[in-house]
Order: C-alpha cells, then sequence, then structure tokens
C-alpha cells in the first residue's frame, strides 16, 4: 500500500527527479522500528530490490546521522552494486555550502531538492488548503507551488547546464571520433540542453506565479516545446522499452501564451500514453500538423485502451483508471483546462478497448509573422 505522502503528491516529486537523474530509480523511505528504512514510493513503476532495499548500518548509521522513528529520507542508487545518495525529507532548504562555494555533486542536489519538495508538500497539507479548494482541483498545487522550490531547483539545473556545455566544447574537440559519429553526439547533447533550458523556463514562471509578478501571454514555438517534451521524457520511456516520436513536418508554429503551460499540456498526454502501455508496451507518437488555421497535437498509443462508457469522464477532475492511491486523476483535467481556458482550444478522444488512444488538442493559430507555419520541404 503506497504511503499518504505518496498519494498527495510525492509520486511526481519522485519521478521528476527520476528524469534529472538519467531514469534511475528514486525512492521514499520512512524510519520504522529496528531501526529499519520501509520504502514508502519509488519512481519505479516495477520496483527492483537493488534499489529500494537500503540498510541503515551501510548509510544513516555509517554517516553518523541521527535515527529518529517516523523521519523520511529520498534516495537514489547510483549504479546496481555502487553508492546510495540519499538527503531527508525537510521542510526548509539546508544551510548554503560553507564560503558559498558548492561542493555538492549534481546528484546530491537533485536529491536534496526532492527531499525539500517532499517536505514542503507535506507541510502544505497538513496546514489545509483555502476554503473553496480541493484536491483535484486541476491547477491549484501548479498555481501555488511556492517560490522556494523553484529557486532551489534552478541552482542544480543551471549547474547541470553549465556542465553539459563544457561536455558539448569537450565533444567538438575530442579527438579519435568520426564527424558522423561527434555530430550525433552533438545532436543527443543538444537536446537535453534544450531541454534543460525549457526547464529552466517553466521554473522561472512557476517563480513568478508564486511571487504574483506573472507575465504576460508571450509569444513561443509551439513545435520546438514538443521537441523538448519527446527529448526529455523519450530518454526515461526508452529505459522501460517504450518508444517515443515526435512526427511533424512543421518547423515553427508561433503560438501567444505561457510556453510552459504548452509544455505541462503535452507532457501530461505524453505520460498519460505511457502508463497505457505499462501492461503492454508499445511506441507512442505525437503528431503535429496543421488545418486551417488551428495547430493539432496528437498522442497516439498501442495501450489497452479506454473503454466506451469512461470515455466521457476521463477530463473529469479527480477521476482515474488507475488503484486507488496511485493518481489523483488530474492529469488530463489539467490538459483540458489548459486548452480551453489558456489557449481557447479544445481536447477530443477515439480509443479502442486491446488496440490504443489517441488524445487530439486542437489550438488556433494567430497570424503569423510573414506567412503560414513553416513546413518541412521534402528532399527532391
Amino acid at each position: 500500500m503506497l504511503a499518504e505522502t505518496f498519494r498527495q503528491g510525492a509520486g511526481e516529486i519522485l519521478r521528476q527527479a527520476s528524469v534529472a537523474l538519467g531514469g534511475r530509480p528514486v525512492t521514499l523511505w520512512e524510519v520504522a522500528e529496528g531501526p529499519a528504512l520501509i520504502p514508502q514510493a519509488t519512481s519505479d513503476p516495477q520496483p527492483r530490490h537493488h534499489f529500494t532495499a537500503i540498510d541503515i548500518d551501510s548509510t544513516l548509521r555509517r554517516w553518523g546521522v541521527p535515527i529518529r522513528r517516523g523521519t523520511k529520507w529520498v534516495g537514489c542508487r547510483l549504479s546496481h552494486d555502487g553508492p546510495w545518495v540519499i538527503a531527508p525529507v525537510r521542510s526548509r532548504p539546508p544551510a548554503p555550502p560553507p564560503g558559498g562555494h558548492e561542493r555538492r555533486s549534481a546528484e546530491r542536489l537533485t536529491i536534496e531538492l526532492a527531499g525539500l519538495c517532499i517536505g514542503l508538500v507535506d507541510r502544505r497539507d497538513l496546514v489545509g488548503r483555502p476554503s473553496g479548494a480541493t484536491l483535484h482541483e486541476p491547477l491549484y498545487d501548479f498555481l501555488t507551488l511556492p517560490a522556494v522550490i523553484a529557486h532551489e531547483a534552478k541552482n542544480p539545473l543551471a549547474a547541470a547546464r553549465a556542465g553539459l556545455q563544457l561536455s558539448m566544447d569537450t565533444v567538438r574537440n575530442l579527438p579519435g571520433l568520426t564527424e558522423q559519429r561527434r555530430r550525433e553526439l552533438i545532436g543527443e547533447l543538444g537536446e537535453v540542453f534544450e531541454a534543460l533550458d525549457r526547464a529552466l523556463d517553466f521554473l522561472q514562471a512557476v517563480q513568478d506565479r508564486a511571487r504574483g509578478t506573472k507575465a504576460g501571454p508571450t509569444r513561443f514555438d509551439a513545435v520546438r516545446v514538443a521537441r523538448s517534451v519527446v527529448a526529455l521524457e523519450g530518454r526515461v520511456l526508452r529505459q522501460r522499452g517504450v518508444d517515443l516520436e515526435l512526427v511533424t513536418s512543421l518547423e515553427a508554429v508561433h503560438l501567444n501564451g505561457d510556453p510552459g503551460l504548452l509544455y505541462e499540456l503535452v507532457l501530461n498526454l505524453v505520460r498519460n500514453a505511457a502508463e497505457a502501455t505499462l501492461v503492454r508496451p508499445g511506441p507512442i507518437a505525437v503528431h503535429l500538423d496543421c488545418e486551417n488555421d488551428r495547430l493539432r497535437i496528437a498522442v497516439q498509443d498501442r495501450g489497452v485502451g479506454i473503454p466506451p462508457h469512461l470515455l466521457e469522464k476521463v477530463f473529469e477532475p479527480g477521476f482515474s483508471t488507475k488503484d486507488e492511491g496511485e493518481g489523483l486523476g488530474a492529469g488530463l483535467a489539467i490538459v483540458r483546462k489548459v486548452a480551453q481556458t489558456e489557449f481557447d482550444g479544445a481536447v477530443s478522444v477515439t480509443s479502442t478497448v486491446g488496440a490504443g488512444t489517441t488524445f487530439t488538442v486542437t489550438l488556433p493559430i494567430p497570424p503569423q509573422r510573414g506567412s503560414q507555419p513553416s513546413v518541412v520541404q521534402p528532399e527532391a
């Protein structure tokens, strides 16, 4: 049975930490009698013993950490038989490093941030939500994330971005590589670099919202947003045997609005498709095309499908086909909310049980500068 903390949001935090750590499983434990660290939740959909079973003697006790029953810890094993990175769940950021010189690894910073996020979620739920807000209100959590989370998240991401830039420069000058392989590596690193940029932009938007200084609508490239989702999420899904592909002939389509919200929309559709393929893994395709003056974003899977009598309910806040405790039923509600209220668009779904599901979002395209949306021309 998953812990209450997991049901209230820790699961998504663990998943995001896992993405930042290249898909390595991230686990939440609680100290029980013994003492022993008991797993409460994990980012791994199929938990593996060597990534979730951790010994207090080889970690907390060896590090001289006070062991108190009921305390929670979050951590990750860096390889099958490698060392653990573990940090406490806390509701306040740790003290800054001595002299302001950061000595913690990117992995350590990521795990500490996950522990802070879970602690803040715990504290928020204990204090209670404002009158009228419900657990399943789709954008409630997104719009009320405290600025401290965004601030703390930006630091390790910015450090990772700088390190990635150095790696790209090294690959450009690395001897012994064929030009084709060099281009392939630079291209792959470039996709991650772009995804980090998108994540930093998204965190800045969260920070602005928390401060009440949300910027107005901006002009942005929707194709670039979709590419960022596929580049980042695709790396995680490939480790589960699921291929994620972007299918489009469009080079650029510019919309007016919040690119972070469109990122969340596409990401939720991709993750929903991934959940549908857990039992029978299959490819997921994100299609982008234009119909008249509307952009069409379709996410197609070949998963278990949705029974006809449930199709009308999938967008309702709180509705979920998962087992109790495994989901809040907010993902598709967020998709519809963002499409309708932020972009004046619409969402539809078609599904065949046993064959798969396609969610389609249509968004109005404002006048483009100079011409119609750019299309990649086929080679002669």
